[in-house]
C-alpha cells in the first residue's frame, strides 16, 4: 500500500527515465519542475515552443538547457499538436502542458487524426497525500467531466483504477460519494448512480476494484463516522479512490485539500493513449514535479 507521494517517486525512479514532450514549454515553473525530474533521472525532456524564451528562462534559473531537446513552434496549439505527434511516432512516452491555454491543449489531444484519443472517455485523476489519512487518496473527476452520466462515471472509475494498478494497488477500494449515504432516486439522483455503480462492479462491468456507495464523504474516509451513522461497509476508512458526483464537488474537494489541509498532490488526465500531465498555473512547484513522477509511473512498462 502506498502511503506517500514519495512512494510514487521511488516507483518512477525504478521505471524511468521516460521521455516527456512539453507543449509551449516557456513556463518557468514547469521548466524548474522538469529540471528537478531530469536530475532525479526519471525523465528525458523534449521542449516544444519558442527557443529564445525557453533559453532565457533556463538562464534565469541556471538550468542546463543543453540537457533538453528543443523543437521550435510559435504558438500553443501547434506545440500541442507536435507533442501529440511525438507520442504517436514513439518519440515520447507521455506529454505535459506548459504555457499553452487548456482549451488549445485539449483541442490538440482530441484531434481525431493527430491527437491522443482512444475512443475512451477522458478524465482527471488526482492523487493526494493528506496528513490525517493513512494512505494515498485518489479523487476523480475534478477537472474534465462536468456532469457525467452513469456510464461515464463507470468509465471514470475504470480510468482511475487503471492508474491505481500502475501504482501497484492490486484491488483498490472505490467509494462513490454523494451528499448522503442513502438512496433517494428522485431528489438525489447521484445516490442512485452510486448504488448502480456498486452493482455494475459486482457484475463485472467495472473491473479490478471493489466499488461501493452511496457514501457521504465522512463515512467513506472514517470508519468511526460509518459506525456512528450505521453504514455497513468493509471499505469505510480504507478508501483508495473517491468518485465525485460531478465537477463542482470534485473541484471543491481538490482545492479544499490543497488550500486548507496542506495536502500534497499529483494529477493526470487519462483515457488518452499515454498519460497527460495537465497542471494549473496556480499549482505549486511540487505538484508539477510530482505530477511528472506520476506520469512516469503510469506509463506502460
Amino acid at each position: 500500500m502506498m502511503k506517500t507521494l514519495d512512494d510514487i517517486l521511488i516507483l518512477a525512479k525504478k521505471i524511468g527515465p521516460k521521455k516527456v514532450a512539453v507543449a509551449q514549454a516557456e513556463d518557468e515553473e514547469v521548466l524548474v519542475a522538469l529540471e528537478q525530474a531530469r536530475k532525479e533521472k526519471i525523465v528525458k525532456v523534449i521542449l516544444v515552443g519558442r527557443p529564445d524564451r525557453i533559453e532565457l528562462l533556463a538562464k534565469k534559473h541556471k538550468i542546463e538547457i543543453d540537457r533538453f531537446e528543443i523543437r521550435p513552434e510559435t504558438d500553443g496549439f501547434s506545440a500541442s499538436l507536435e507533442c501529440c505527434e511525438l507520442v504517436n511516432r514513439g518519440e515520447a512516452d507521455f506529454m505535459m502542458k506548459g504555457l499553452v491555454g487548456t482549451a488549445h491543449f485539449m483541442k490538440a489531444i482530441l484531434d481525431k487524426e493527430r491527437g491522443l484519443v482512444t475512443g475512451k472517455l477522458l478524465s482527471h485523476v488526482a492523487v493526494f497525500q493528506i496528513p490525517s489519512y493513512p494512505r494515498l487518496l485518489m479523487i476523480t473527476d475534478a477537472a474534465i467531466n462536468i456532469a457525467p452520466s452513469l456510464l461515464e462515471k463507470a468509465q471514470i472509475i475504470q480510468n482511475a483504477v487503471n492508474v491505481a494498478h500502475a501504482l501497484g494497488m492490486a484491488l483498490p477500494n472505490v467509494a462513490c460519494i454523494a451528499a448522503v449515504e442513502k438512496v433517494y432516486p428522485e431528489k438525489m439522483p447521484a445516490t442512485l448512480d452510486c448504488a448502480c455503480l456498486s452493482m455494475m462492479a459486482k457484475r463485472g462491468q467495472i473491473t479490478g476494484a471493489v466499488v461501493d456507495g452511496p457514501f457521504g464523504l465522512d463515512n467513506a474516509i472514517s470508519e468511526e463516522a460509518a459506525r456512528i451513522k450505521g453504514v455497513k461497509s468493509d471499505m469505510a476508512g480504507k478508501v483508495d479512490i473517491l468518485l465525485c458526483p460531478g465537477i463542482e464537488a470534485g473541484n471543491a474537494i481538490y482545492k479544499s485539500l490543497t488550500s486548507f489541509c496542506q495536502a500534497r498532490c499529483a494529477a493526470l488526465v487519462v483515457g488518452t493513449k499515454v498519460p497527460v500531465v495537465l497542471t494549473s498555473r496556480a499549482d505549486s512547484h511540487e505538484t508539477k514535479f510530482m505530477s511528472i513522477a506520476l506520469g512516469v509511473a503510469s506509463c506502460k512498462r
